[in-house]
């Protein structure tokens, strides 16, 4: 665990999985219950902590917490890790694999109501794929919601296919985007 300080705004906490802290899970669920307060009837939403456990056991798991600096507070995460060499499910979307098709998958990045519109969300991301050493990132995002699938496209992501990765879940957007690998 490291803390970046000086962020304008809020501190960012990075995590790497083998060295969660006790109650990491439970800040995590924490933050979800609050940025999905009005959604926790849907049953996809109440399957987040398995999520939760099962991203956080992936070898390369990183994550990085977002506190207020005024307050103390959380205000968001987000987390992924490397995905399997070769089994990328990005694949099937392009005509021609990149030569290096290393992938980083951001599983997920969500900021609290009460933060939101303040630009963490970017924050976040980019401190999550700060020196990075895979080529690409990739994510889902449901198509439902075009104002934030603009948004990672104004990040430097595009649309390149969609994907129902489970039977109960939405359909979603992939997205991917090519890393400027660290200096």
């Amino acid at each position: 665990m490291t803390t970046d300080t000086g962020t304008t705004g809020i501190d960012l906490t990075h995590y790497r999985g083998g060295h969660l802290p006790e109650g990491f899970r439970e800040l995590l669920l924490d933050i979800h219950a609050d940025a999905y307060r009005d959604q926790l009837h849907d049953e996809f939403v109440q399957q987040f902590p398995w999520f939760v456990d099962r991203w956080s056991g992936l070898p390369g798991f990183t994550c990085v917490v977002g506190t207020d600096t005024a307050t103390g507070e959380p205000v968001g995460f987000a987390y992924g890790a490397p995905a399997v060499e070769g089994r990328e499910w990005w694949r099937d979307h392009l005509p021609q694999v990149p030569a290096d098709s290393s992938t980083y998958a951001v599983s997920e990045l969500m900021v609290r109501p009460a933060w939101r519109k303040r630009g963490f969300s970017l924050q976040l991301h980019d401190a999550l794929l700060a020196d990075r050493p895979e080529a690409l990132a990739v994510l889902l995002v449901d198509p439902d919601h075009p104002r934030v699938q603009d948004l990672y496209e104004s990040w430097g992501y595009e649309a390149v296919g969609h994907r129902q990765p489970f039977a109960d879940s939405p359909r979603y957007a992939v997205m991917l985007k090519t890393l400027s690998r660290p200096a």
